[in-house]
């Protein structure tokens, strides 16, 4: 027996466990990937030391940017907080003298010692004026030094401008103001800017003016500004619109300095000069350096010989890839088609000549849920065959075998593993290998079953989609636009104008639709689309027409659109419906109304009947006493001809009157067309009360109006609207008469005013009473015909006259009258618009159109 080998002693040492990783990692790559890894792992080195010099030269540079930024910011802030020491030391003094002037502690002499020692004492106050509470200069004392448009005179009126825009805002608020910069000309092309402090004035709580200190914005920054941070930067003043009121910015960069990448503007800063706010700021920009020839060659060095060593690489590496591409086509291209195979949704077989499977792919197997192992080598019959299909099945591959198959292949029916059976087309082709010989068929099988299904249901909803037109009770046609071709017609179409085309065309034409696009000559003077929808064709609305037929002596109402055809032609195609018997019904309804309408003038005309005596019997007797007066007078001799003339003159004025009333009572209940023409609200209005005044002194009620001057005239048939007015004016009068209410409050008021009702102009007329009003269950059937709440009323009245209201394109309402919570009457309103809605033209001359229009 052998004697064991003892293990070897451990070692002290660690193990190289990373380095032992990376080998066993090595190890694992093919020999392609190891041999890019070995030319890309020196590219990769000299990219990655490019990346670190620049990224080094580029962190050196940003926190060399980084220092000169927070510099600029900390000597910027220490310039705006000695320019703020400064403004505000001499809104100080302007504003102790402004003290000393309310306090009347100093006169005009004194002010202006005071202005001369500040004046001269600090040069960028130009100049310090005292202004009244009318804007008047008082007293001023300007510098030597300023410019023409800092004089100022006094007497001088403020002008308007900045300086009167500020002196507003220092008298609202009575606190020192700053003025935004000003920016002035002067006569010999030079350029001043200037700043404003007012100080305002105080005389016992009132304001008294303003004390106004002018500064020159350039000696700010000249006396204001260090000089160890004008030394240093390129400092300005601007303001809030960038431009520069004192200062001048930096030199621009040298083109030496612009080849660096890293090259970028000197650093900046800027902060608002307070008090004056963001109307001037302090900028401060510091003078741009360059890095020098050494750091730059020293850069440009290192990028040329990385680059040099990069290209170099990448020529070493081109090689190599093109000897790896040579051994990797095979197995690239063997991948491929296998690749391809195994994708594909198309089940491919491969038989022998003698009829043996010798090849499948994925797709084949997946379809008939078998295995290679169990197709492939198998002969017929093979288990992929229905039971039932066998002699079949074997018809077809002997035909299959011998190449009898038809190019467009055949359908058949296969079994799956499981017993489920699909449907499936077989498309066959010789199998050739590389010496041009024929080795067997390939056959390819797809699954048609879904396909299948949707064909049968597209040809059932088809068939359903053709039944429901031919049942439908309309006609409809459809035909190409430009062409004498009917596309479909159904059943009722071809009942009414056979299968010609003409009836299609004759249907668009009176129903007023371009039915073809022009041809030939024609479109030299006429747009192809002249007259069609400017919209897309075939997203066009619809049109709708209603015609008359001689032919069939029927109306239709034809309605038209555009599509797009099955074979992309554009078509038309027209719906027409016979609705003969709704407009014989319509016409019935027109008749009926006309008749009810003058019904209600007849029963409005009875019921005033006994008023209308009275009233006729009033200027009779008045003929009859003038005729015997006169007539006794002459018989006494005891008449002049003055006396007699005047007298004759009363009697042909009471006959007159008589004539009026008759006439008016007949225009009232003749019966005549609805005729509608421009109509005088005022004269409407006085006729209509003429003839109700009479049914209100039956029952005393007192009749006030109110007419608004100017009123437009109104399109409207006088007649029926003198009906509405004549029936809610002797409604209101028979309201009162129920409700027993003393002489005094038995009042009708009747208003005509212009309003603005849904956007349009209209005239409302408004009938109101001192009845009882209108109970809930009353004015919920108000308007209903054949409701009345009178022992003897027919219940038409108001439902005519909101149809007559409605006809006219107007509306009608009735509300409660309350004062507090107790009922004082009712109102009746309705409107009529001054320019009523052009209505939709017909497609035929409809010898009722006109009444339709007119009567609801």
């Amino acid at each position: 027996m052998s004697k064991p080998v003892p293990p070897p002693p451990l070692d002290p040492r660690p193990s190289p466990e990373p380095l032992g990783m990376w080998r066993r990692w090595w190890r694992m790559q093919s020999p392609s990937q190891q041999d890019r890894f070995i030319t890309l792992g020196p590219l990769l080195a000299v990219v990655l030391f490019l990346a670190a010099v620049i990224a080094a030269f580029g962190y050196l540079r940003i926190e060399e940017i980084d220092r000169e930024q927070q510099a600029v910011s900390r000597d910027v802030e220490y310039a705006q907080q000695r320019l703020r020491l400064r403004l505000l030391e001499r809104q100080e003094q302007l504003m102790r003298i402004g003290r000393d002037v309310s306090n009347k502690e100093i006169d005009a002499e004194g002010f202006i010692l005071q202005a001369e020692a500040l004046v001269n004492q600090y040069p960028e106050l130009m100049a310090v004026s005292w202004v009244d509470s009318k804007r008047r200069i008082k007293l001023a004392y300007v510098s030597p030094s300023a410019s023409t448009n800092q004089l100022h005179a006094t007497g001088d009126q403020l002008k308007p401008g900045e300086t009167a825009s500020t002196y507003d805002l220092a008298r609202d608020l009575r606190q020192p103001v700053y003025s935004r910069p000003m920016v002035a000309r002067t006569s010999n092309g030079y350029r001043t800017t200037s700043l404003q402090l007012q100080v305002p004035l105080d005389n016992q709580g009132k304001f008294d003016g303003v004390i106004i200190g002018d500064y020159a914005i350039d000696g700010l920054l000249r006396f204001g500004v260090p000089t160890e941070v004008t030394a240093k930067y390129a400092v300005t003043l601007v303001d809030d619109k960038n431009l520069v009121l004192a200062g001048s910015p930096p030199p621009p960069r040298s083109r030496a300095a612009r080849l660096l990448p890293w090259s970028d503007s000197a650093a900046a800063y800027e902060i608002p000069v307070s008090p004056v706010g963001n109307g001037l700021l302090i900028r401060a920009e510091g003078y741009r350096a360059s890095l020098g020839v050494v750091g730059s060659g020293f850069f440009w060095l290192v990028s040329a010989l990385s680059a040099l060593t990069v290209w170099m690489l990448l020529g070493n590496w081109r090689h190599t890839r093109r000897r790896v591409q040579a051994q990797q086509a095979l197995i690239s291209e063997t991948n491929f088609r296998r690749a391809m195979e195994n994708s594909m949704l198309t089940g491919m077989r491969a038989l022998d000549l003698q009829g043996r499977i010798t090849y499948v792919n994925p797709a084949f197997c997946q379809m008939t849920g078998l295995s290679e192992s169990d197709l492939v080598g198998r002969t017929p019959p093979f288990p992929h065959w229905p039971e039932a299909e066998l002699d079949t099945m074997m018809a077809r591959l002997d035909d299959e075998l011998h190449g009898r198959t038809p190019p467009g292949g055949f359908e058949v029916r296969v079994k799956r593993k499981n017993g489920q059976i699909f449907d499936a087309r077989m498309y066959v082709s010789p199998l050739i290998d590389p010496r041009g010989q024929q080795t067997g068929w390939m056959t390819s099988m797809t699954d048609i079953t879904e396909p299948k299904r949707i064909r049968e249901e597209l040809i059932a909803s088809y068939e359903r989609f053709t039944t429901v037109l031919q049942g439908l009770d309309a006609a409809v046609s459809v035909a190409p636009l430009g062409s004498e071709e009917l596309l479909f017609a159904n059943k009722l179409y071809r009942s009414w104008f056979g299968g010609d085309v003409s009836g299609h065309m004759n249907m668009i034409a009176q129903a007023g639709v371009p039915a073809a696009l022009p041809t030939g000559d024609e479109l030299d003077a006429v747009d192809g689309l002249a007259g069609l929808p400017t919209d897309e064709l075939t997203t066009a609305q619809s049109e709708n027409a209603e015609i008359f037929v001689p032919e069939l002596s029927k109306w239709l109402e034809v309605r038209s659109r555009y599509l797009t055809w099955v074979d992309g032609r554009l078509a038309q195609m027209v719906i027409a419906t016979d609705i003969t018997p709704r407009r014989h019904a319509e016409e019935q309804a027109a008749q009926q109304n006309e008749r009810a309408q003058t019904a209600s003038r007849l029963i409005t005309m009875g019921e005033m009947a006994s008023s209308v005596a009275h009233e006729l019997n009033q200027p009779l007797t008045a003929i009859n006493n003038y005729c015997n007066g006169m007539v006794s007078r002459i018989r006494g001799q005891q008449i002049s001809n003055e006396d007699l003339l005047v007298a004759l003159e009363k009697t042909a004025k009471q006959a007159h009157r008589a004539g009026q009333i008759i006439q008016r009572i007949r225009a009232f209940v003749k019966r005549s067309e609805p005729n509608r023409a421009p109509a005088d609200v005022a004269t409407l209005v006085s006729n209509a009360m003429e003839l109700a005044e009479i049914e209100l002194k039956r029952h005393r009620v007192r009749l006030t109006h109110y007419i608004a001057a100017r009123l437009p005239n109104l399109m409207v048939d006088r007649i029926l609207i003198e009906q509405v007015l004549i029936n809610l004016m002797k409604n209101a009068a028979e309201s009162i008469a129920q409700s027993n209410l003393p002489t005094a409050r038995r009042n009708v008021e009747l208003r005509v005013v212009p309003k603005q009702i849904e956007n349009q102009s209209v005239v409302e007329f408004s009938v109101l009473d001192s009845g009882l009003g209108l109970s809930p269950e009353v004015k919920a059937r108000l308007f209903e015909a054949f409701y009345s709440t009178k022992a003897e009323g027919m219940g038409i009245g108001l439902k005519l006259c909101r149809s007559i209201v409605e006809s006219h394109q107007g509306r009608m309402e009735a509300v409660n009258l309350y004062n507090g919570d107790e009922m004082v009457g009712c109102r009746f309103t309705f409107w009529i618009p001054v320019t009523p809605p052009q209505s939709h033209a017909g497609a035929t001359s409809d010898s009722r159109a006109d009444k339709d229009a007119d009567v609801d």
